[in-house]
């Protein structure tokens, strides 16, 4: 399957389909036993998670990962690499060049809150939120480095009717006004419907069909495997 540059395309399939297994290998967390993995023209299968951070590929969780005791907007300020402060000596011997990092970062996270409107959160502890406030927060990290494809994994799992609707046009002001690139996994089919084209269904580890929505709905393969015959 390919991900084409710009889109936000959907991954779907029942359970046990190897929709995760596909986005652990992809993201680093997995080596795969064959077979090789994309990034426009470099192969980086097999690169662990934290060399594909800095190439731009980033992925989010069905259970967020947050630093619960730390605010939400120090949650976004450690994201971006290479910060000085992250070395002893540097802080103690270029505290000027730490001073200005950290003071960068901060306008960075406070304009990320803005544009998701979740300015209000900035001093809350992360661990206080609510689930889809915390997938807000998932999403909001991914704006604070230079993303060139984001995979989102379940962004609609137990969050409520109204902030998946602010997930959902945040996810298309990302991907319209800025270019982000996602692939998603979502067993919420409207939620699919609304963002994503194309839509991949897999099925016992394998791509079982591709196309918009409409036309896999009336797919017999897709109907028996998944939207029930």
């Amino acid at each position: 399957m390919s991900i084409a540059k710009g889109s936000i395309t959907g991954l779907i399939g029942p359970n046990g389909a190897g929709k995760t297994t596909l986005f652990n290998i992809m993201a680093g967390f997995l080596v795969p036993d064959s077979g090789t993995i994309r990034l426009e023209d470099e192969d980086i299968t097999g690169l662990p998670a934290y060399k594909l951070f800095h190439k731009g590929l980033l992925r989010t969780f069905q259970i967020p990962h947050e630093f619960e005791r730390m605010t939400v907007l120090e949650n976004l300020m450690v994201v971006p690499p290479k910060q000085a402060g992250e070395l002893v000596l540097s802080s103690l011997l270029r505290w000027g060049t730490v001073r200005r990092q950290e003071q960068q970062n901060r306008r960075k996270a406070e304009e990320v809150l803005d544009f998701l409107q979740i300015s209000h959160l900035t001093h809350e502890l992360a661990g206080n939120l609510s689930g889809g406030q915390k997938k807000l927060l998932e999403l909001g990290r991914t704006m604070m480095t230079e993303a060139r494809i984001v995979l989102l994994d379940e962004p609609g799992a137990g969050v409520n009717r109204t902030l998946l609707g602010k997930l959902a046009q945040d996810i298309r002001r990302l991907n319209t006004d800025l270019g982000y690139t996602f692939c998603i996994i979502e067993h919420d089919m409207d939620l699919i419907m609304e963002l994503c084209h194309p839509v991949v269904v897999m099925a016992q580890g394998k791509v079982l069909a591709q196309g918009d929505m409409q036309e896999l709905r009336n797919n017999r393969a897709v109907q028996e495997a998944y939207l029930g015959g």
